[in-house]
């Protein structure tokens, strides 16, 4: 066959996608995190005890937990560019409002809207890896827009805790709204479908939809049988038990973390901002390699399941360390553990990838919503065991309760999962 002419390679519009989605997953965690930066600093403003502050961090997850379903079912009915650019709108706006807040009952009721504003970020990014990228690239793609999650918090959390410094905790919520105002107008001005877009030619879109079966129609309806076939399935509870897991670890760092440097650990805001930022960089390494690993074994004929789990498994196990900090007095060595733990997670991130393998085509969102609201229960259960683990100044309960979690991970995907091959339904 002769070498394909200039015109008839593929023009590789999906990994412009891609970096659309790592900036939009970028500003979204920012936004759910700012609370974890200007807690320490805004509960004794507003004089909040650890009990309240629980409540608080948990705020976001009853919303963005119980939404998630819906959210699926909105990822597979609406058009993603519109949707997606709505939700960054409006979410934004309740990061912004959070600034004003002078009340439990305000922070509170901001938490919430935030949370059910931002409940269909994942399962739109899930569809947009399906319909943009072929199944050998996926886990790649997957660890390429989740690694948003933790470059903007490595990079963007001194910046905060130097915001914060010199204009107080509001301007940390008005500064992460205002990048997300920003962005929403950018994704609805340059994100189109395959189907839609005027920058990709022929041989890209024969190369995503020649290698991978074609994603759902995205006018699915939603019905109960559909639901009850998703929830049925033990490889489907593997996944999103892994997922509890695995987002349990990350809900610990969105929300304690400072709290835990700060308080417990005393270190000043300085340092929790530049070492506070390691544990997230080694996030972001673990997921970019955990990607590009499996990716490449699947490349290699290794088999799906060995090219999938081998991350998982050993990214939740990994992530156990956390204990570790209990038994070491010196910040490097705190930070150094507490890095290897979210090494770990970020690795484990690539659990997204399992959704679009296992899922039907046509219940990807819907798998995905599910898989999100059942994996994102420890953003309501996590910040409240750990204030009610966290006594005076012991806070060694909750580490071990957080390496507890991440070993039934490990088990999850090991024994619950199986062989990784798609679901019939």
């Amino acid at each position: 066959m002769p070498p394909l002419t200039p015109a008839a390679r593929p023009t590789h519009v999906r990994f412009g996608v891609l970096a659309m989605l790592f900036v939009t997953i970028a500003i979204n965690y920012l936004d759910r995190s700012n609370l974890a930066v200007a807690a320490p600093n805004l509960a004794g403003d507003l004089h909040f005890d650890p009990r309240q502050m629980g409540l608080i961090f948990s705020a976001f997850g009853w919303a963005y937990a119980l939404l998630q379903i819906p959210g699926g079912w909105l990822a597979d009915r609406f058009s993603l560019r519109g949707l997606y650019a709505l939700a960054c709108l409006l979410w934004s706006v309740a990061t912004v409002l959070q600034g004003f807040a002078g009340s439990f009952l305000a922070l509170f009721a901001m938490r919430l809207l935030l949370g059910a504003f931002e409940a269909p970020a994942f399962p739109i990014c899930s569809r947009v890896v399906t319909q943009w990228f072929p199944e050998p690239e996926r886990a790649g793609a997957t660890g390429g827009y989740i690694a948003g999650e933790f470059v903007g918090l490595a990079f963007l959390t001194p910046v905060l805790m130097l915001t914060q410094r010199k204009f107080g905790w509001q301007a940390v919520f008005i500064l992460t709204g205002a990048l997300g105002l920003g962005w929403a107008a950018v994704w609805y001005r340059c994100y189109r479908d395959p189907a839609q877009s005027r920058r990709v030619n022929a041989a890209e879109l024969e190369h995503i939809q020649g290698q991978a079966p074609r994603p759902g129609s995205g006018r699915a309806k939603f019905s109960w049988s559909d639901l009850g076939r998703v929830l049925r399935h033990r490889q489907l509870w593997g996944i999103y038990v892994g997922q509890y897991a695995n987002s349990s670890m990350l809900w610990f760092f969105l929300t304690w973390f400072p709290t835990y440097l700060v308080r417990y650990r005393h270190f000043n805001l300085k340092q929790a901002g530049w070492l506070g930022a390691l544990p997230f960089l080694a996030a972001f390494c673990g997921t970019i390699l955990a990607g590009l690993l499996s990716d490449f074994l699947l490349r290699r004929g290794v088999s799906a399941t060995v090219a999938r789990k081998v991350p998982l498994v050993g990214g939740l196990l990994l992530s156990t360390c956390i204990i570790g900090a209990n038994y070491v007095t010196s910040p490097r060595l705190v930070v150094l553990f507490l890095s290897l733990a979210l090494f770990g997670c970020g690795c484990a991130s690539i659990n997204w990838a399992l959704v679009s393998l296992l899922a039907p085509p046509r219940l990807v969102g819907l798998t995905a919503g599910v898989f999100n609201f059942l994996g994102n229960l420890p953003s309501i259960s996590v910040p409240i065991i750990v204030s009610l683990l966290v006594t005076g100044s012991h806070f060694e309960p909750a580490l071990v309760f957080m390496s507890g979690v991440a070993f039934a991970g490990a088990l999850a995907f090991i024994f619950l999962v199986g062989r990784v091959e798609r679901v019939e339904m």
